[in-house]
């Protein structure tokens, strides 16, 4: 018997499966390394379907859909000493969601960052990209999220500060499969 989210999850590696090329605000097509692919992969130790594991040294993300069975993702993740650790739940989902830098970003690199202190619309030209899942750790907002990126080359290279980032076909892949209560684990 096939089950439901067996189906689910084979549906989204078909879509998936052809290589990722993009132009995302580039004058050039972005070719995704073939290792950075989404696939569908065996977890050794189970997890329960629905969960979110990020390995941040390996760069995947990994959605469990099935008893033993997952999408694997390549990202890209915050730079040593900024990521993100432990456990976490999606509290929060938003389509091309707003963005503002931290406090702590702007102190860090004012020449980068001071310039969106009033915040940044939605959009395509918007750092969190087309999809922000919001991590959330006993009730409280941890500032950090999965999210799209304007930088696919980012993927498979710790450059952010902190957050987990995705190209955007993959990351809405993930949001429409994801309700919010995801608990998301960062190795």
């Amino acid at each position: 018997m096939i089950s439901r989210r067996f189906l689910i999850g084979g549906a989204a590696l078909a879509a998936l499966s052809s290589p990722t090329i993009l132009r995302a605000h580039t004058a050039e097509p972005f070719v995704l390394a073939d290792e950075f692919q989404p696939r569908e992969v065996r977890v050794r130790e189970q997890h329960a379907p629905g969960q979110i594991l990020v390995f941040p040294r390996s760069f995947f993300l990994y959605h469990v859909f099935d008893t033993e069975r997952a999408i694997r993702y390549g990202v890209g993740v915050g730079k040593a000493g900024l990521a993100f650790r432990g456990s976490a739940i999606i509290e929060r989902k938003a389509e091309w969601p707003a963005w503002r830098p931290t406090n702590d970003m702007i102190r860090r690199n004012p020449d980068r960052y001071a310039q969106f202190a009033d915040g940044v619309p939605g959009g395509p030209n918007n750092p969190l990209g087309a999809r922000a899942l919001y991590l959330y750790r006993e009730g409280r907002d941890t500032y950090y999220r999965i999210h799209g990126t304007t930088e696919p080359w980012s993927i498979g290279q710790s450059v952010s500060n902190g957050c987990i980032r995705m190209l955007n076909e993959h990351v809405i892949q993930l949001y429409e499969q994801v309700p919010v209560g995801t608990p998301v684990t960062v190795v």
